[in-house]
């Protein structure tokens, strides 16, 4: 494993390893002790005056990607620096670091590629995970993400370029959660890929072949995590951006075999659970009186729905009654009970044919919300303006704070722009999207949209499990997440200032809020040791790493 203290590294080297490297912060003292004097500009500077300096030519460039590029190359060189900028300016830079910048840089990854970093598994190293995972840079590891690339956001299969997607939540883990960058490992499952682009690029860096499917590709996600629990027993191993067909029954597989979420599933879930929580209370309603309407009925969709559903039980719904809350629109209209194809968790909420005769064959969206007069409309479509005017408007003729989430990534493929949505509703509506968009003009001021993005939850759940010792993540830890959202966006603001999800700037600060919560649920759930809130609470800060060199 790489060394991680100073005193066993020197000279160049020292400065070539990122989690080592202080650059121009090295005192005259160290300059001389780790061989450095001669290679490093005389001026010593402070983080404080570094990340300034940072930040002046992270402005200087016009592009996102190319800030984007800048942020990476700086992560590389200064692993501290990277995240005391990232700190200083997270709302800002979440849109760089991540969506929606990231899907660029994972669609170019192979044209901006330029250090290595995290594990590349292949199908036919399958055999040697064990091994190759003995290659990761560092020791003990707490967060590992790992993708397959075949769904990155709204923009679907990018191969070996989805990798950029481990590596950015991993940055936010340690941001705004505090794992420590040396202890997370960001993972790309290179089953090949069956975009045509790529496969004929010949700049593509990837497993030039068409993906492994079927029997196969399980046994390569058995293999991976067969070599996680031997080599890293009791990590956290999140799953991102797995297509419908394997995320969920991966999830289901090993959820609890091991500690491990999905965050398209769970993540998102828990994020809107959060957001509809806070519209609820600023409207004054209860959670069981609402209708809620759903376009898309993916994995990400579907759990979403779940997440809400079991919301509802804990309010003293029966579980028939929870799920007769929801209808489900695709793109082949309501999701009912004679159509073929669905899977089991969609046929949860499929509608029964005969109680929607009456409102033709395969409704689409528009007659839904006109029939069900919903009290909440929830996009995870990927259909840019699938949320149209004459749609926003039937809702809000029967609704007086109608809460609306258009959720799809990246902003391209959002159902409605929220300041549409705000003309549309005479500024009734209670909105978040799940990319950022400018704030809007309400009365003359400006106001914040909410953006109903996972980083409210995932750094919080990590942060939780390494603090507690958690072996498992259950469903209760994610509404407990979701939950403490809420709070967070409360406390925040007042009566109709409410943002429905907490602001971006304070995220730290409310990770150890949401934290706590998921730590208190793993340990009443019983899959984490015994321990009070007031121990909980300790072990939690103790736990955040903050960015700052070290002697």
């Amino acid at each position: 494993m790489a060394p991680h203290s100073p005193a066993q590294v020197r000279g160049a080297a020292l400065l070539a390893d990122p989690l080592l490297n202080k650059g121009t912060a090295f005192t005259a003292e160290e300059r001389a002790e780790f061989g450095l004097d001669g290679l490093l500009p005389p001026a010593t500077e402070t983080l404080e005056e570094q990340a300034g300096r940072a930040y002046e030519a992270f402005l200087g460039y016009d592009k996102q990607l190319n800030r984007h590029i800048y942020l990476r190359q700086l992560q590389d060189t200064n692993e501290v620096l990277f995240h005391g900028l990232l700190t200083r300016h997270l709302e800002e830079m979440l849109p760089v670091v991540y969506t929606p910048t990231v899907g660029e840089a994972c669609r170019r990854f192979s044209e901006i590629y330029r250090r290595p970093r995290g594990l590349f598994l292949t199908y036919e190293d399958r055999h040697r995970f064990r091994e190759i995972l003995r290659n990761r840079p560092g020791g003990e590891v707490d967060v590992i993400v790992v993708t397959d690339g075949q769904r990155i956001l709204g923009l679907g299969d990018q191969g070996v370029g989805g990798m950029g997607i481990p590596i950015g939540k991993l940055s936010l883990y340690t941001a705004i959660g505090g794992i420590h960058p040396a202890r997370t490992l960001p993972v790309l499952l290179d089953v090949g890929t069956d975009n045509e682009d790529l496969l004929a690029n010949e700049h593509y860096l990837g497993r030039r072949q068409h993906r492994v499917t079927g029997e196969a590709y399980d046994e390569m996600i058995e293999a991976f995590v067969s070599a996680v629990e031997a080599e890293l027993p009791g990590t956290l191993l999140q799953w991102e951006d797995f297509a419908t067909a394997h995320a969920r029954p991966i999830l289901g597989r090993y959820q609890d075999r091991l500690l491990t979420f999905n965050d398209d599933i769970q993540g998102t879930a828990a994020v809107a659970l959060g957001a509809l929580t806070t519209a609820t209370k600023v409207a004054g309603a209860a959670l069981t009186d609402h209708r809620i309407v759903v376009l898309g009925a993916g994995s990400a969709a579907i759990g979403v729905a779940d997440m809400i559903r079991t919301a509802l039980v804990d309010e003293g719904l029966t579980e028939e009654q929870a799920a007769d809350r929801f209808w489900f629109v695709d793109i082949d209209g309501l999701l009912v009970d004679s159509r073929t194809g669905l899977t089991p968790e969609q046929r949860v909420y499929a509608r029964d044919d005969e109680d929607v005769r009456q409102w033709g064959e395969a409704p689409d969206l528009a007659r839904v919300v006109g029939e069900v007069r919903p009290t909440v409309l929830i996009g995870l479509s990927t259909a840019h303006g699938a949320f149209t005017e004459e749609i926003v408007r039937t809702m809000a003729g029967s609704c007086d704070r109608p809460v609306i989430l258009p959720l799809s990534n990246p902003t391209s493929n959002a159902e409605a722009e929220p300041a549409d949505l705000a003309r549309w509703t005479d500024g009734r509506a209670l909105i978040a999207t799940g990319s950022p968009f400018p704030p809007l003009t309400v009365d003359g001021r400006e106001v914040p949209v909410a953006q109903a993005n996972n980083v409210y939850v995932f750094p919080a759940v990590g942060l939780a499990v390494t603090a507690c010792r958690a072996t498992r993540v259950t469903d209760r830890m994610m509404v407990a997440a979701a939950r403490a959202v809420g709070e967070c966006a409360v406390r925040a603001g007042t009566g109709e200032a409410t943002p429905l999800l907490p602001p971006l700037a304070s995220m730290r600060d409310a990770a150890r809020e949401i934290a706590l919560a998921v730590a208190r649920a793993a340990v009443e759930d019983g899959v984490a040791p015994e321990a009070t809130e007031a121990e909980l609470r300790e072990a939690v800060t103790e736990a955040q790493w903050t960015p700052r060199y070290t002697s």
